[in-house]
Formats: C-alpha cells, structure tokens, sequence
C-alpha cells in the first residue's frame, strides 16, 4: 500500500511540475506565437474604430514566432464578459501559415471566414450592451488545412484544431461603449 501511495504521489507531482507531460502530446509539442497590433496594447482599450461604435474592421495584427511545420493558421475573437460566458466576433482559419499580419479591415487571402455568434461570416466588433467588456484574439498555428464549411463554429473550429496546434498566441483588450452625444 505504502509503495502504491508513492507512485501516486510521484505522478501528482509530476502533474503539477510538468503539465505538458500530464495533459498529452499536444501540450508537450505547442509553443507560443507573438500576436501584437499597432491598434491597441495588449490588455489596454481597444479604439472604437474597431467596434460598433466607429468603423466595425478588424485591427491590424502582426504574427511572430510561426513554427516550422504550420500548414495554416486560425484565429478566434470573443468576448470574455458575454452574459453566457463567451460570445464570438470573429473566426477565420486556412490562414496561409507564411502570414505575418492581417491588415485591418481585410481578410488574409484564401482564409475561410466562420459563422461568429451574430450569425454571419465576417468581422463582428466589439459592442458590450453596458460595462467594458474583455475581449481576447487568439492565433493559433496548426499542422494541417482545415476543411471546414463556412457556415462552421467556433466549437466546430476548436473541435477539427483538436491534436492539430503547434503553437498559439493570444491578444486581449477592453472595449468601453462610447457614450452618446
């Protein structure tokens, strides 16, 4: 009993001191990818130009750290402080993996756009009923092209990304409504 509690202990401690051991391969092989933009700092305000209150188009976004390997590229955008939990704005996958930035207001060419949360296959900006919300972007670098219909989910996204993702990355911000004049 003695010897069976040890080998117990020894895999908890190897749980909490090497996660990427315990929660499989694909934790141990995915690495982290650089998502910044030139709209806005990462955990600061997002402009309104990107949200419903100004232009609604996606924000500039810059790509490091791509891994060799990336056969393409996927993107989510959600917000954090949805009623329901989350609320997405934007998916987007089959990003050629050579991609360095998405221009604001564009979509990278050959990308597949998603059904996001108001039912339609584009950019969605952020538009929180009252309080600031958080909203995070999330770059994700994966060892195959999706084949995936365009009127697919997030949960159908993350659901074909699964065991597929070499690296990751994410962007957050706040948006705050502006107040009406």
């Amino acid at each position: 009993m003695r010897r069976l509690l040890g080998v117990v202990g020894i895999g908890c401690l190897i749980t909490v001191l090497c996660p990427s051991w315990s929660f499989g391969q694909e934790a141990g092989k995915s690495r982290s990818l650089r998502i910044t933009s030139p709209g806005f700092e990462n955990n600061k305000n997002i402009p309104s130009k990107y949200g419903c209150d100004g232009d609604n188009v996606n924000p500039p976004l810059r790509i490091e750290g791509t891994p060799a390997g990336t056969q393409s590229l996927a993107l989510v955008f959600d917000d954090q402080d949805a009623p329901r939990g989350t609320y997405v704005h934007w998916i987007l996958w089959n990003i050629h993996p050579s991609a360095k930035e998405i221009r604001e207001g564009s979509v990278p060419e050959g990308a597949v756009q998603g059904m996001n949360d108001f039912k339609k296959n584009v950019y969605g900006g952020p538009c929180p009923p009252t309080r600031p919300h958080k909203y995070v972007l999330r770059v994700y670098a994966l060892d195959t092209r999706l084949e995936l219909d365009p009127r697919s989910t997030k949960t159908d996204l993350e659901k074909a990304m699964e065991g597929r993702i070499l690296a990751r990355g994410q962007l957050a911000g706040v948006y705050k409504r502006e107040k009406k004049k």
